[in-house]
């Protein structure tokens, strides 16, 4: 072999070896982003993953509010929530769709859904009121006033925690209501009082605070209302425990609390 072509050949490999170098050490945006969100989602003790959590409808305004400050807290983790009544989501697990937590309104829906959960805590409290049309034109003023037949009612379906709820208060003090309609769930009732299709119906307090501007909220006595808890767990079915665990234990968490009491929400 001549020198001069030993000469071309070393400085060729010198030449690709300078070449890849930076290549190497810069790499693409994207193996940047995703390298550096997994490691401040490892940092802050939570598994990088994408969730899908199954959620009340009344939580529909704070848990955006919450899965914000949640993704903000643990980089690399996303999630997503579908809100329905707590009824329509329990049906949702027994079908097996692909969820990794569950909140539902009531215990007695989480109750009866021991086999695909993991241990629920309550993370939430909430009350009823009467909410009406703006300025309360039919001038509404406690439950016995719901049971007047010139009123257009709205109540949430029996089988709706908010339903139960509601059934509960007006049974405890013998009022008759005889609703025009029975919604699936809490934001169902809310929207056939804003949009002006009934006089009143009995929603979450949380809920007639969202819509201020359309609906006015007659409270009801603590002895005569009724406390709806609302319990959080993981699903047995997820492929993301370890991430969903950690959105589950969050909840429970102060910054979480104090979303969830900015929104109208009683501590547990």
């Amino acid at each position: 072999m001549s020198l001069a072509f030993t000469r071309r050949r070393t400085a060729a490999a010198i030449l690709t070896a300078a070449l890849l170098v930076p290549l190497a050490a810069c790499g693409s945006d994207n193996d940047k982003k995703d390298s550096g969100a997994y490691a401040a989602a490892s940092a802050s003790g939570a598994p990088k993953a994408d969730l899908t959590v199954l959620a009340a409808a009344s939580l529909t305004d704070v848990f955006k509010t919450a899965g914000a400050a949640y993704e903000k807290e643990h980089p690399g983790t996303r999630v997503t929530f579908s809100f329905a009544g707590s009824q329509q989501l329990a049906a949702q697990v027994k079908q097996g769709a692909p969820a990794d937590a569950l909140v539902t309104a009531d215990t007695k829906t989480m109750d009866g859904l021991k086999s695909d959960t993991g241990t629920p805590t309550v993370i939430a409290k909430n009350r009823l009121v009467i909410a009406t049309g703006k300025g309360n034109p039919e001038k509404i003023e406690n439950l016995k006033d719901l049971s007047d037949t010139k009123l257009k009612v709205v109540l949430a379906a029996p089988e709706v925690p908010v339903g139960r709820y509601s059934k509960q208060i007006l049974d405890a003090q013998k009022i008759e209501v005889k609703p025009v309609s029975q919604e699936l769930d809490v934001r169902s009732v809310l929207s056939k009082v804003e949009l002006g299709e009934a006089d009143a119906g009995l929603v979450y307090k949380t809920d007639a605070a969202t819509a201020t501007d359309k609906v006015d909220a007659v409270d009801i006595p603590d002895a005569q209302n009724a406390v709806a808890s609302y319990p959080a767990a993981t699903l047995k079915a997820t492929k993301n425990s370890e991430a969903a665990d950690a959105f589950v234990k969050w909840l429970s968490t102060p910054e979480a609390r104090k979303i969830l009491a900015a929104a109208g929400f009683q501590q547990p």
